[in-house]
């Protein structure tokens, strides 16, 4: 029997992965702004993968707030939350709060359904560069990327790359430093986060999230990292509507 449980879960993970070396889009980052991303370009119908380097992917929405399970949500974005059938409670007339960890759950259980295929516990640590474009990603094992193992990657094909790492914008800072390229941005490298200004930073996070590259997009806060805009602290209304906007660019750059 051990060998057969083994044998069954390598033999249907090494199918799923040669069925996944190209694809349409590659999301680095599962947070919110990722997940919405993934969802709505796979309903769209395109082939669509995300890698996130820790072992649960939902980035910072699990936490809410200092641990404290509680999401809230501005007006804005509620409708996103009608759409997936996220309960929430009204607490005021700008505000709605629900739960963080079935929120998060159902946008990864929302994006999975569709036939996202996450890779949680790999880490992306540089990008395919042809023809001056973002053309994919260099993976490796998340562990072996944080003790800093001299391990060479693997990589895969991808039309588009968005970066949703969120604070550290770690594609767009290797993009520009790797390849000595002009990004999109006021001064044409990654401007940096500033600090916390909720409002500023909630619409912000919607203005900023484009194309910074040919082949690669930017989307929640690793958007705001890149333009130099502030963060927002624990509202997620931006972060949702982000991940739609990016989704929406995507869709049509690929028709």
């Amino acid at each position: 029997m051990d060998l057969e449980v083994t044998k069954a879960i390598t033999d249907s993970w090494f199918l799923r992965l040669q069925n996944n070396l190209c694809f349409d889009v590659a999301i680095v980052g599962t947070g919110p702004s990722g997940l919405i991303a993934a969802l709505k370009i796979a309903e769209a119908g395109f082939k669509v993968s995300m890698f996130e380097s820790k072992l649960a992917p939902g980035g910072g929405m699990w936490g809410g707030a200092m641990l404290f399970s509680s999401v809230a949500i501005q007006n804005e974005a509620v409708y996103i939350l009608d759409e997936l059938e996220i309960p929430y409670e009204r607490y005021n007339d700008n505000l709605v709060i629900c739960d963080s960890v079935l929120a998060t759950s159902a946008l990864i259980y929302r994006a999975a359904k569709r036939g996202v295929l996450i890779h949680n516990g790999m880490s992306v640590e540089d990008v395919v560069f042809k023809d001056n474009r973002v053309s994919g990603v260099v993976v490796n094992w998340g562990p072996v990327v944080r003790e800093g193992l001299h391990v060479d990657p693997l990589s895969f094909r991808a039309k588009i790359v968005v970066d949703a790492t969120g604070h550290p914008c770690m594609i767009s800072e290797t993009v520009a430093k790797k390849n000595n390229v002009t990004l999109n941005t006021p001064t044409g490298k990654v401007c940096g986060e500033r600090s916390l200004n909720a409002a500023e930073g909630e619409t912000e996070t919607v203005l900023n999230t484009k194309e910074i590259y040919p082949g690669l997009y930017v989307c929640g806060m690793a958007a705001n990292g890149v333009f130099g805009s502030p963060r927002m602290g624990p509202i997620f209304g931006g972060m949702l509507l982000s991940g739609e906007k990016v989704a929406k660019q995507i869709i049509e750059e690929l028709k």
